[in-house]
This record gives C-alpha cells, structure tokens and sequence, in this order.
C-alpha cells in the first residue's frame, strides 16, 4: 500500500510550528545568559512564549507549566487593563491579572510589523528570589495578606512608545510597606526579561517580511485548531463519554474536588471540568488564581495527546472551566493589604491539583505532588529553589526518582554554586531509598537534602505531602510522605510542618526528605 504524500499545508504548519518554536527557545536563551540571579541563570526557572494577537498562547519553549498555561490569560487581562502600543513593554506580578504569585513576574511585549498591525505578543515570566515581604525570599509560610509576601506591581509600563520607566519600577520594587532586598538584581533580570522578549519580536517580524503577515497569523490559527483536534481524537481514544470524579486534601485537610463531564465526538463542549466542592478561600497562602487553576487543566490534557505538540491553548477551545469562588478563585479587591495571600497556591495548590486530576482520569499514580520550596535569607541576600522527589507509576512503566514533576521543570542549585554563592554547606544529597510506592510497576523514589547554615538565617518552607500520602493506583501501594527537621546546635531537633517557618543560626541543620511516588498495580 502506498501512503499517500502529506498535503501541502500540513507540510506549512509543521514548518510555521517550529519556526514559532525556535522564536521561544532563542528567547530562553537570551533570558539566561543575560540575567544574574541564581535562580534564572542556573535554577531555570522561567519561562518564554509566543501569543497570537487575540492573546491565545501559541507555542512556548520547554520550560515551566505552571507558568506557560498561565500567560494567555495574562496577555488578555493586560490588554483589558491598559493601551498597548508600538513600542511598549508592560510588567506585572498581580495575580488579579493573570498571575500567578509576586515572585514570578511577567513581562509582556505586543509586537507590530511596520504597517503598525499586531503579530502577535511575547510574554516572559520569570522567578525572582526576592522581591520583598515579611520574610527573605518572598514566600513568608504565615502570610495570610497579598502585601506580606512582597511588591505588588500592577499593570505597569516598562517601556512607553520606545522610551524606558525604568526609575519609576525602582520606585515601585523600593516603595514600603515590604520592599525588595535585591533592587538591582530585580531590575538587572527584568532587562533580560526585556532582552529575551525583543530578540523573539524581532523573529517575529522577520518571519512576517519572509512570509507575509497572513501565512503567519493562518498559522497560528491552524494550530491552535489543530490542538482542538488532538485533544479530541485523544478524548475518543482514551476515554469514554461519562462522568469522572476525584477528591484530594491538602496536608491541613482542605479539599480539592473535580468533576469531570466527557461528551461524545462533536460535543460542544467536549469536557467540563468542575472545581465545586474544593475549599472556600484559604486562611493562609495556598489560594491558587484561576490563572494557576487553568495551567494545570492544560497540562493534564496535553498529557491525554499522544504526539509531539507545543502547549497551545486550542487544546482549552472545546473545554469549559467552572471555578467557583473559593481557594481555587479567590478575591482580588484594588488594595494588596485586603487581597489574599496566594505565594503558595502556585507552587503547592497547583501540584495537588494535578494529582486530583490524574486520580479523576486515572492516567497515572500520584508523583510527589509538591515542590519542596526551600527558601532562607537574611537582611543582605534571599535564597530560592525546588528540590526533586519521586514520580508516580503508571500503566507499564515505573516511576522516575529524584525528579521534578508535572507543574516544575526547574533544576535544582548545583552544590558548587550553592556553596560558592551563600554561606550554607551542603551535607549530603542522595536518593531517599524504599520512599516510593509498592506496585508491579513501583514508584520513584524521593531525595534526602542536608543543609548546615553557616550564618543566622530566616527559613521558609512551602510543601505538602507531609501528612497525606502520594496514592498509589489499580492495586499499587502509596509513596512515603516526606519530612522535614532542623537540628539545633544545641542538640535538639524540631519537627517541621508541610508549612512552616523557623529563625535558624549559625550550625543548625537542616535535613529534608522529599516524598515518594505511588505505585501502579498490585504487586506480583
């Protein structure tokens, strides 16, 4: 049998798509190398992508989900929110307008071809280690308000019609009640973000002048209509029209709840996912804007398409999204000291609700489901990262150890960089051995990390399967839930909770097991 040759405009979109691919990717590597912080040059942990002129995200190079499936609604709530223009470059970090928590903040460029029409917008987000608040690090455990955890930049304009505002974001990154330790580091990472966002504009426009505005704006169009299709094939393929529901809590009991309506092939809509029975606003800082709600959804279902695909949000355009208001959907009143706090809702939310999607659809055993964020700092300098653990099993394969999973794709700190830059001496860094699930296909095992500080220091640490433990699936056993101690110079040794902060000094150890994952089936 002869396979008949690809139609042309396949062939168009395959080549537009990684065009559109290779303009995210450059721009990533001009974020890293020209910014200075730890966390964006090493740690990695940003993200770059392409938008077309609706504000739809179109591609993204392979960074960080919890960031990428944000940036769309990001996009579009800036353009409801202020003008933009040839020439203009917009910064925000507020989470009423598509982000996520104010360390992560995202710079937004619209980009025109010389006839003045709208291509498309790039949008960098990146993770700033310090950006003010009540505690080093900018991810204080016990805020309970958005102003504790650092600067609140609303819509802003970096760049006016080609003329820069940068002492009036210095103002803003110095302004009371909370301000940044690290002013100018801040400011030197938002000029890469500057950087990286005007090498991918000027891409953007040479991929206009070579093949003419329509074909590039067709494409974008056809992509995203092709992600529809994907997920729809993918939807007839894997599951069966019905209803699919899941429950999960958080390590203080508070419920994550989904129900999940799949319709027959031609629905409109395809799937509804419905967040009602999860918690009402949470107390402390693990509410997730819809933003981070909506990231998650995208990344579950682009895991149900069985082929290579940018992370575009057709695959979103037969899926309809109920969030009520609650810890998924919190308030955002004007003032920050009236808003809730939601730093952890990001890293921490966002992860347990991976998990409770992948139990609804049954695609895999749960991963370690958190992050690990590990923070310290004093008056002088702050310090950021994610520390691995054990994936979750599935049908056929093990899972992973001392990875990242599912909503991070960071590195963690190398412990020559770690130790080069700040006073702390890493102890010891191994695989935490039997901490992932039994099961004929077992899970991944977690890590254990020691840190001894080497000065007086403020600790923060953001996490969760500490008390609830990562559930093994069709038979398999359950990952062990991680713990946390400091041990005291004086010999005593405190238990720490999933959320929790201590002033530690000169000597104290830290010692952090992260979870394992769940296995997948009864084990043989």
């Amino acid at each position: 049998m002869i396979t008949p040759a690809p139609r042309p405009e396949a062939v168009q979109l395959e080549l537009f798509t990684h065009r559109f691919a290779a303009i995210a990717r450059q721009m990533g590597e001009m974020l890293q190398r020209t910014a200075v912080s730890t966390n964006i040059k090493e740690r990695l942990d940003f993200s770059c992508a392409l938008l077309d002129p609706a504000g739809d995200l179109v591609v993204n190079a392979p960074h960080i989900p919890v960031h990428l499936g944000a940036l769309g609604l990001c996009v579009r709530r800036l353009r409801e929110a202020i003008a933009m223009e040839p020439g203009d470059v917009i910064v925000t970090n507020h989470p009423g307008y598509g982000g996520s928590h104010l360390p992560d903040v995202t710079v937004v460029t619209p980009v025109f071809d010389a006839a003045d029409v709208l291509l498309g917008f790039l949008a960098s987000r990146a993770h700033h280690a310090e950006i003010g608040g009540v505690r080093p690090g900018s991810m204080p455990p016990g805020a309970r308000r958005l102003v504790e955890e650092g600067v609140v930049i609303p819509p802003t304009y970096l760049i006016r019609r080609g003329e820069p505002r940068w002492e009036a974001v210095r103002r803003t990154l110095a302004a009371a009640p909370f301000p940044s330790r690290a002013v100018e580091e801040n400011l030197a990472d938002l000029r890469a973000a500057v950087a990286a966002n005007h090498r991918g504009a000027e891409a953007l426009r040479g991929l206009a002048r070579d093949h003419g505005r329509d074909a590039v704006a067709g494409s974008m169009t056809a992509l995203k209509t092709r992600a529809e299709e994907r997920l729809r094939a993918a939807l007839a393929e894997r599951l069966a029209a019905g209803r699919y529901e899941a429950e999960e809590r958080l390590d203080d009991g508070s419920p994550l709840a989904v129900r999940i309506d799949v319709a027959g092939p031609g629905a409109d809509p395809v799937m509804v996912l419905d967040f009602a029975g999860s918690a009402g606003v949470h107390p402390g800082n693990l509410n997730a804007p819809p933003a981070v709600v909506r990231s998650a959804v995208l990344y579950v279902l682009r895991l149900l398409i069985n082929e290579p695909l940018p992370l575009n949000e057709g695959i979103l355009q037969s899926v309809e999204i109920r969030i009520p208001e609650g810890m998924l959907n919190p308030p955002f009143p004007d003032d920050p000291a009236q808003a809730p706090a939601v730093v952890g809702g990001n890293v921490e939310t966002s992860q347990r609700l991976v998990d409770t999607l992948l139990k609804a659809l049954g695609l895999a055993a749960c991963s370690q489901g958190t992050m690990n964020n590990l923070l310290f700092g004093n008056p002088r300098f702050g310090f950021y990262e994610t520390v691995c653990g054990g994936a979750g099993a599935g049908p056929g394969f093990h899972g992973a150890s001392a990875v990242h999973t599912h909503m991070t794709n960071t590195r963690i700190t190398d412990p020559e960089v770690l130790e080069h830059r700040y006073p702390v001496r890493l102890e010891r860094f191994a695989v935490r051995r039997g901490s992932g699930g039994a099961g004929r296909f077992h899970g991944g095992d977690g890590v254990v990390r020691e840190l001894t500080f080497l000065v007086p220091v403020s600790l923060s640490l953001l996490s969760q399967h500490r008390v609830e433990a990562p559930y093994g699936m069709s038979g398999g056993g359950p990952g062990k839930p991680g713990r946390q101690r400091l041990v005291r110079t004086s010999g005593g040794t405190e238990e720490l909770a999933s959320v929790d902060g201590r002033e530690a000094g000169a000597g104290d150890r830290l010692i952090l097991e992260t979870p394992g994952g769940g296995g997948w089936g009864t084990p043989e």
